[in-house]
């Protein structure tokens, strides 16, 4: 791979030379290849064909041998794994390790992924927050927003509110509807840990570009922080290597914002890095902070930090607010309390996440080649035995989306915009144990 123009240079004059050296030959070496899967919808044991070794700092993560047809794959349109980088997946770690134990006495009841699509963060969030905390996952563009709610609606849990606004619009929301107990702000950067996966971050790259970047994460997490309830955490983190986006700007939260940074614990034998800045020789002066380097670890660039608001939020704080309202036909009647979410719909601009578990209603198991059929929204039949009416269709056990069976054919429900749209697949999936216990049609009502 060949480096921008001055890359080499700009970190010679911030970093020491055998860390350096350590990222070049890291950049020319082959990324890998991970997923994690989702433990609500397969088994603790579920083990992917052609795993290599699970992620060490998030045990629902497999590194894979080489890289399969994930589109012909119907469980990752089932939302039973995601395909994730597995240095992003450390964030799994730090939920364990130092968030969820911050919130013992009072555990979150709102938090907030700033800039969450396409949804890797967010579906990992939602698996490990309690699952009365409404999690709400935000995206300004809003074509990302699209995918964002599509992937948060296949992972599939109903405390989840996708939303298209800004920081500074959820800023404003908090007069009314409370503060988050959690904020998680993978911020927009120059994208130097993508290097080896994409040729812009190669192009775009510049000492310029960088500033540029640091001063637009410094603008966003200022517009955002009056949101994070005092005591509260944040979670900050790019996938860049540099100083400017990463150490720099964490000091400048903690300093002008008033936050303490809150130590991850690793482990030695994961080869994740601290405070890269050359200037600072001691311990003392180092930020506690997670640097992920290619060649260093199995993984892509990441950093992240942690934080912790100053300030200590009161009992009736910790809560959201609620507010009351009239009735609607009057008579001095009250409505009932309006909750976060319901904020959220007033005030924000949400989008639908289509819920694909239709309790209640009665389902199908298809076989692998019917259930790519069926992505592709083409027309399927179902066995003579099926129930008329509307139908949840399943592979391996996991729902994909609904159908209307009319006996003679099945209306086929799944959203336009959802489905696989290249008709040259070749059915694959990548769990053969659940393939194997699962071709033959099976009818639950």
């Amino acid at each position: 791979m060949k480096l921008p123009v001055f890359f080499e240079s700009y970190f010679q004059s911030r970093w020491e030379p055998q860390t350096l050296a350590m990222l070049l030959e890291g950049l020319q070496q082959e990324p890998s290849v991970s997923i994690r899967v989702n433990p609500a919808r397969l088994p603790a044991d579920a083990t992917p064909e052609g795993a290599d070794g699970r992620v060490p700092w998030c045990h629902e993560g497999f590194y894979l041998k080489q890289r399969p047809a994930f589109t012909a794959d119907p469980l990752l349109h089932a939302g039973a794994y995601y395909v994730q980088e597995a240095s992003s997946m450390f964030l799994a770690h730090t939920l364990r390790t130092i968030l969820l134990p911050s919130f013992v006495s009072h555990p979150p009841t709102t938090a907030l992924d700033l800039c969450a699509a396409p949804g890797g963060k967010s579906t990992l969030l939602r698996s490990l927050l309690p699952d009365d905390c409404l999690l709400v996952a935000n995206e300004p563009i809003r074509a990302r927003a699209q995918v964002l709610a599509e992937n948060m609606a296949k992972w599939g849990h109903p405390n989840v509110v996708v939303t298209q606004a800004t920081a500074s619009d959820f800023a404003k929301l908090t007069k009314k509807a409370g503060r988050f107990d959690l904020i998680l702000a993978d911020v927009p950067c120059s994208g130097e840990g993508m290097m080896r996966k994409e040729e812009e971050a190669v192009r775009q790259w510049s000492p310029a570009f960088v500033a540029e970047c640091a001063a637009l994460q410094r603008s966003i997490v200022q517009d955002i922080w009056p949101a994070l309830r005092p005591g509260g955490m944040f979670i900050y983190s790019t996938c860049t290597f540099n100083p400017e986006e990463d150490e720099d700007n964490v000091e400048w939260i903690a300093r002008e914002l008033e936050a303490d940074v809150v130590p991850i614990p690793v482990e030695p034998t994961w080869g994740i890095l601290g405070d890269l800045r050359r200037e600072r020789k001691t311990s003392s002066d180092r930020l506690p902070c997670c640097h992920f380097l290619p060649g260093r670890v199995r993984g892509e660039g990441f950093f992240i930090a942690a934080l912790r608001k100053h300030g200590e939020t009161t009992e009736q704080e910790c809560i959201a607010p609620h507010k009351e309202g009239k009735n609607k036909k009057g008579k001095g009647r009250k409505n009932p309390p309006l909750t976060f979410a319901d904020h959220l719909h007033e005030s924000i601009n949400t989008l639908p996440t289509d819920q694909l578990d239709a309790t209640g209603l009665p389902s199908i198991n298809i076989p692998l080649e019917q259930a790519i059929r069926y992505l592709q929204r083409e027309a399927i039949v179902l066995p003579p035995e099926a129930p008329l009416g509307c139908v949840q269709v399943c592979y391996c056990g996991q729902r994909l989306g609904m159908v209307k069976n009319l006996g003679a054919r099945a209306n086929n429900l799944y959203p336009r915009e959802w489905r696989i749209r290249s008709s040259f697949v070749e059915p694959h999936c990548i769990f053969p144990a659940l393939k194997t216990t699962c071709e033959e049609p099976a009818i639950n009502t």
